[in-house]
């Protein structure tokens, strides 16, 4: 029995963890940016839905919207206004540009938010269910449910809108593209956004199963980097197999190494994948 519970806790918990990493990876993926920022953007969304439910009892399922429109306003104006500048740099040049804004985040945070840790308490939760004695916390598996609505989503609208179809030529030959009329700069900053705006939606959903500080981002922007190259890079697909695979890679790992080994089987799994298979899961061509 306690392998069933452990299958299910990894499969509620690699559904918030694909949503974490999907952005992640889409930027990572068109841009060829990896977003250090990604992780502040995960915070700010967790303290959007703990002090929208504190002050007005707005429920995080609710706020997850307004945090998203707020990340996504933040993202765009920072990729328009700063990354775009030098998106076309090496790796290191735009790492290091987001590793500095990720640091301005963070202090913003800290003299924002204090350092507290901050978990938003719900005064109805949804309770829980009781299947063949395998406990099913339902708050939780609502928040996976919408996570993986969420993603759902952006991959809808990466096939069946003007934008999404602009990202994914972009994605694919960006010199091609702007020839055919598409204005580059504006999809990359429209891709980081998104990135952004999946980032705090998740920040909000897990603000009901983790408690967050501003400098939480680094742990959740670990496990992106994580699920991404276990899935594949710019894989949206791969980020749900990787965020489950990591899921339950935690969730049975805890059984045998103890609870606080998840950080460091993640990594280890990291290196293990780097060295096998860099390409992860679902290979890196396919953006959906």
């Amino acid at each position: 029995m306690i392998y069933a519970q452990s299958l299910v806790n990894g499969l509620l918990l690699g559904g918030l963890y694909a949503c974490i990493a999907a952005g992640f990876s889409l930027v990572w993926g068109v841009l060829n940016i990896i977003n250090i920022l990604h992780g502040a953007f995960i915070v700010l969304g967790a303290y959007v839905a703990f002090f929208f439910h504190q002050w007005w009892g707005i429920h995080p399922f609710v706020s997850a919207l307004g945090a998203a429109a707020i990340a996504g306003i933040i993202g765009y104006v920072l990729q328009a206004s700063l990354i775009n500048r030098v998106v076309a740099k090496s790796v290191l040049i735009t790492l290091t540009l987001t590793f500095g804004l990720e640091l301005m985040a963070n202090n913003a945070m800290l003299l924002a938010f204090t350092a507290d840790f901050r978990k938003v308490t719900l005064d109805r939760p949804l309770g829980n269910a009781d299947i063949g004695g395998i406990f099913l916390p339902l708050d939780r598996a609502a928040a996976m449910g919408l996570s993986l609505l969420v993603i759902l989503a952006v991959a809808y609208a990466l096939k069946a809108t003007r934008m999404g179809r602009a990202i994914v030529a972009v994605r694919t030959d960006r010199e091609a593209a702007a020839l055919m009329g598409v204005d580059v700069a504006r999809t990359y900053a429209l891709t980081f956004a998104i990135g952004a705006m999946m980032a705090a939606a998740a920040g909000s959903l897990l603000s009901l199963v983790f408690p967050v500080s501003p400098l939480s981002g680094h742990v959740f922007l670990g496990k992106a980097f994580v699920v991404c190259v276990l899935g594949g890079v710019g894989s949206i697909g791969g980020a749900v197999v990787g965020g489950i695979a990591l899921g339950l890679i935690e969730s049975f790992g805890g059984i045998v190494f103890g609870p606080e080994s998840g950080l460091i089987l993640a990594f280890t799994l990291l290196l293990a994948f780097l060295v096998v298979r860099p390409q992860g899961f679902m290979g890196n061509k396919a953006l959906v």
